[in-house]
């Protein structure tokens, strides 16, 4: 029987991604014609099960990087490898349901001025997942989710609007989002080719955003796909080493905000800007300790 591929190389950054990758790749394998799998200097055995698994594949090429390069180098070093007409990041702790890269390949040929797709990130019990579709998150957009003034956005929408979309009823078909997760996130060559390479400035968390803002600077489309469910075990990363990726993230949201905000923002709020990331950064360091410490004393886990 003779199986038809996805014209699309698919990029995975595995940094200690256990069985997981495993299931991620198999999906992977069994609808693009290439998978490309970059490992991040992992230190658990994910990457012999890996071999064990696919012995001898043709499709799958595997780059070992000596070091913890970062998402984004990852990715670019992904690219060097890759061979197909469109390239597909994928996170190892996702799998592809079936048929849905090709949906998502669907909606990117489209229209030649679609850049970027996105589809449908779900939970294991098959609710949607925040950040799969998504608008920019501007400093005001930021402060009014940390203050919960998002409660506010059915009387006053354009003041109080939340950016993350996933409260939203799904639509009927593919639309324009401003932004999408580096979790899923399907582009073209000519747009990249266009935009540039992912920012290695960022080591993990927001060079997706930073992507979308840069597609959409150069009039690149970015739609969401909600008929290409991709299931997500959210979270593995930041299981394992909390206070690693939570300073990450903060760092990249500081360098986010200034990269594309600071000529809007006057420069003493972009310093309030940065001391709200960072005390942000503190509080939720304290709940990782003390959820920590609370296990240590035998308490119940939330």
């Amino acid at each position: 029987m003779n199986v038809s591929f996805e014209p699309v190389s698919v990029i995975v950054v595995n940094h200690n991604a256990g069985s997981l990758l495993l299931d991620c790749v198999g999906s992977a394998l069994e609808q693009a014609e290439q998978v490309i799998v970059v490992d991040n200097h992992s230190t658990d055995d994910s990457m012999a099960m890996l071999a064990s698994r696919f012995p001898d594949q043709p499709r799958l090429i595997t780059s070992f990087v000596g070091k913890n390069l970062g998402f984004a180098a990852g990715c670019n070093i992904g690219m060097d490898h890759a061979t197909g007409s469109h390239l597909l990041f994928l996170n190892p702790d996702c799998i592809l349901g079936q048929g849905s890269l090709r949906r998502m390949v669907q909606a990117l040929d489209s229209d030649p001025k679609v850049g970027m797709v996105g589809g449908l990130l779900i939970n294991l019990d098959g609710s949607e997942q925040g950040g799969g579709r998504r608008a920019v998150p501007t400093p005001w957009r930021s402060f009014v989710r940390a203050f919960g003034l998002n409660r506010l956005s059915n009387r006053w929408p354009k003041l109080f609007f939340d950016f993350y979309l996933h409260t939203q009823p799904l639509p009927p078909g593919p639309i324009e989002v401003e932004a999408i997760s580096g979790a899923l996130m399907l582009v073209s060559r000519a747009a990249v080719a266009d935009v540039g390479n992912w920012d290695e400035a960022y080591f993990l968390h927001c060079e997706d955003l930073d992507w979308c803002m840069r597609f959409r600077q150069r009039q690149w489309k970015i739609l969401f796909v909600p008929d290409a469910p991709v299931v997500h075990h959210l979270g593995h990363s930041s299981r394992v080493r909390p206070y690693f990726v939570e300073w990450h993230k903060h760092k990249g949201m500081v360098h986010f905000y200034r990269k594309f905000f600071q000529n809007q923002y006057p420069g003493a709020l972009m310093l309030l800007v940065d001391a709200g990331v960072w005390f942000r950064f503190g509080l939720v360091s304290a709940h990782h300790w003390v959820r920590r410490m609370w296990a240590r004393l035998g308490g119940p886990r939330d």
